[in-house]
């Protein structure tokens, strides 16, 4: 499966997995925006990750936490 900037619950899951131990609240999308990028099924132009995208995959991320 190869995942798109539009598919934000299933990165976010996958984040959530391979990140335990980060609080996706005190994520910089900078950061969030290379983690996404480093996915391994992720395939994507990662100029298409803006900061709506990127903030939905983080509010995403907090409810897969909590």
């Amino acid at each position: 499966m190869s995942l798109k900037w539009v598919d934000v619950l299933e990165i976010a899951i996958q984040l959530a997995e391979s990140k335990p131990d980060v609080d996706p609240l005190s994520v910089n999308f900078v950061d969030l925006h290379r983690w996404v990028l480093e996915l391994p099924d992720f395939s994507d132009d990662p100029k298409r990750g803006g900061e709506k995208v990127l903030e939905a995959i983080q509010t995403a991320w907090i409810e897969e936490a909590e």
